[in-house]
């Protein structure tokens, strides 16, 4: 082996992942949060505080410490590591959570106290972004097709190219960093500064316009007397996020607002999320506002069709079979129909015991009895599927 082959050089002796740690702390912490979001996806989308203040509240969601782990010397105990008899086999239990007899021993659990510590969590604020981000991920508008679009275009700018000349508002930081980093590390120095010009970058775009399918979603909500607090609340946690998720995904989705008691109306959006009624409940007087509409407006040729209907399902029961022949009606023009019934204590709904006999695709429903079903109501109807 010659003398050069033989030499050995160390660059760095350093760890230099120890220079990252912040970023990497606050990696974890924004990881943490997303999984938290994620977990709690149902109870936030159901938060009052969200669906009253019209999407204008942060809220908190609980979410476990980050302490890393660390090496404690246990003064309770006189035996440590290295210090048993080393005589356990294959088979032995190692540990084991408190038994009944060990009330009190332990971390607190439940309604039981403890006299150890327990897992520390801390309340970290969402926004309303963050969850939208989250729940509008997992939908989209099932059975989405083209119609006659030669008018129906949008416009979108994709980020597409890296140059050495732009506007200074249209840099590109990292790229820019790293060209100066990699200069200077020549010069024998891996620093930011100083940045030259022609460490430079800036991004470029086209404007794309590509066509876009139009439809018309049919919001429409029972507002009869026999529809309470509770059951008005989710009616409207869902029309709240079903909105939110249309306007923000599609750009050529028109929403009109339904309500009905014995009689339906079109009624404004604010009208639609405030107003309360009274009187009986006939179901099929919004199915008809609804095909009224359709023909008035919503040319099935150029419109994908989409009615959802939230009631309670105390509907006349002399009502139902004229309901039925409605809903088959509209699911001729539509992409899909959904039902939603808010359904509390579980009792017999002569409404859902008929459209369960429907026996079509396009027809979906979902039987609300909590706050949290909000959240699987919207996957059900708005079920996004996975290409």
């Amino acid at each position: 082996m010659s003398e050069n082959q033989d030499k050995r050089f160390a660059i760095s002796q350093e760890n230099w992942s120890l220079h990252r740690k912040g970023y990497q702390d606050q990696q974890r912490h924004m990881e943490k949060v997303k999984e938290a979001i994620k977990n709690n996806l149902p109870d936030l989308i159901s938060e009052e505080s969200i669906v009253m203040s019209n999407g204008r509240e942060v809220i908190k969601i609980p979410i476990r410490s980050l302490d890393e782990y660390k090496i404690r010397y246990n003064y309770d105990k006189s035996k440590h590591v290295g210090q048993g008899q080393g005589d356990s086999k294959v088979g032995d239990v190692v540990a084991r959570g408190p038994s009944q007899g060990d009330k009190g021993k332990g971390a607190g659990n439940g309604k039981e106290a403890g006299d150890k510590p327990g897992e520390d969590y801390y309340e970290a604020e969402v926004s309303l972004e963050e969850i939208e981000s989250a729940l509008f991920r997992e939908l989209e508008l099932p059975n989405l097709k083209e119609k006659e679009m030669a008018d129906i275009t949008t416009e979108k700018i994709e980020f597409n190219d890296i140059r050495k000349k732009g506007l200074m508002g249209n840099i590109d930081k990292k790229r820019t960093i790293l060209n100066a980093i990699k200069r200077n590390a020549i010069n024998g120095k891996a620093e930011i500064t100083p940045i030259h010009n022609d460490d430079l970058r800036f991004k470029t775009w086209d404007e794309v316009t590509k066509p876009e399918s139009k439809a018309v979603v049919l919001a429409m909500m029972d507002t009869s007397a026999s529809m309470g607090n509770f059951e008005k609340y989710c009616a409207r946690s869902f029309f709240f996020w079903m909105t939110r998720f249309l306007r923000s995904k599609y750009e050529t989705v028109e929403i009109e607002f339904i309500a009905h008691h014995t009689e339906a109306k079109v009624v404004s959006e604010e009208d639609f999320f405030s107003k309360g009624e009274s009187g009986g409940t006939l179901c099929s007087s919004a199915y008809k506002k609804a095909l009224e509409l359709i023909k008035q407006k919503y040319n099935p040729a150029r419109y994908n069709i989409y009615p959802v209907h939230f009631s309670d399902g105390e509907n006349m029961s002399t009502d139902n079979e004229t309901c039925m022949k409605l809903v088959g009606e509209l699911m001729k023009v539509s992409s899909m129909f959904g039902y939603g019934e808010v359904n509390q204590h579980n009792r017999f709904s002569t409404l859902m015991y008929n459209y369960k006999k429907i026996d079509d695709q396009k027809f979906r429903h979902y039987i609300l009895r909590h706050k949290s079903d909000v959240y699987e109501a919207l996957k059900s109807f708005f079920q996004k599927v996975e290409s």
